[in-house]
C-alpha cells in the first residue's frame, strides 16, 4: 500500500505546485540517502550558491528538524551564508521556492513561501523554510518517485525583493569563565619621582604583553 502523499499544512503563506523546469539556483543530489540516518547525521548543508548577489545554502534534515520537534517529515531550509561580511544593521527580504524531484514523472514538487515582500533575513534570523516539507513515509515510498535506488534530488530558487545594508550595530561577546591575570608593581620612594609619568616592566595577560 502506497504511503499517504497528502501534504501537511505549513506555517505562513505557502504555495504548492509542480514544475517541469529545474530550479534555477541550486540542485543537490544525495546518493545513499539512508546512510545519513544510519550515521546519525541530523542535517546536510549544500555548498554555497549565489542568488541575488548573496551566498546561500540549502539545508536538509533527513529525519526532521529535531530542535523543532519534527520527527516524521523531511525538513528543508534556505540559509543565508557569509552573513559576517555584511554591514551592521543589514536586512534582506527574499522570496524562495524549494524543490524535490519526482524521478518517476521527471518533474519537481515545489513549495514556495508567498509571504508579501518576502521573508526577512537578518543577523538574528538567517534561516527560513519548511519544517514539514514532505511526510517521511511518502518520501521513502519508491512508488512516489522521490527516493529511487536510495538517491534523491533537492533544489532551490531565491529572489531578493528588498535589501537594507546600512545602519549602526554592535555585538558584545562575553567570555565564559574568564581566567583572571594579576600583576603587582611595587614603587619604592614614590615621593622622589620627578617625572610626569612612570612605567612598569612589561607583563603578560593571556597571550598578550601589556
Amino acid at each position: 500500500m502506497a504511503a499517504d502523499l497528502s501534504f501537511p499544512e505549513q506555517d505562513g503563506a505557502v504555495s504548492r505546485s509542480i514544475s517541469d523546469a529545474p530550479p534555477a539556483h541550486c540542485i543537490i543530489k544525495i546518493q545513499l540517502f539512508s546512510q545519513l540516518a544510519k550515521n546519525n547525521i541530523e542535517s546536510y548543508s549544500s555548498s554555497d550558491f549565489e542568488a541575488g548577489s548573496y551566498k546561500w545554502k540549502l539545508v536538509v534534515h533527513p529525519n526532521g528538524y529535531k530542535n523543532k520537534g519534527i520527527t516524521d517529515h523531511i525538513s528543508l531550509y534556505l540559509v543565508l551564508a557569509e552573513s559576517n561580511s555584511l554591514n551592521p544593521g543589514w536586512e534582506i527580504r527574499a522570496s524562495f521556492r524549494l524543490f524535490l524531484l519526482d524521478q518517476n514523472k521527471d518533474n519537481y514538487i515545489t513549495l514556495q513561501d508567498t509571504t508579501e515582500n518576502g521573508r526577512r533575513f537578518h543577523g538574528m534570523k538567517l534561516e527560513w523554510g519548511f519544517n514539514k516539507f514532505i511526510p517521511l513515509a511518502a518520501f521513502m515510498d519508491p512508488s512516489n518517485g522521490y527516493l529511487v535506488n536510495d538517491n534523491c534530488v533537492f533544489g532551490a530558487e531565491v529572489y531578493v525583493c528588498r535589501e537594507k545594508l546600512s545602519g549602526k550595530g554592535e555585538c558584545l561577546s562575553m567570555i565564559k569563565d574568564p581566567i583572571t591575570y594579576k600583576s603587582t608593581w611595587r614603587i619604592d620612594n614614590f615621593s622622589d619621582i620627578t617625572q610626569e609619568s612612570a612605567y612598569s616592566k612589561p607583563f603578560s595577560s593571556a597571550d598578550k604583553k601589556c
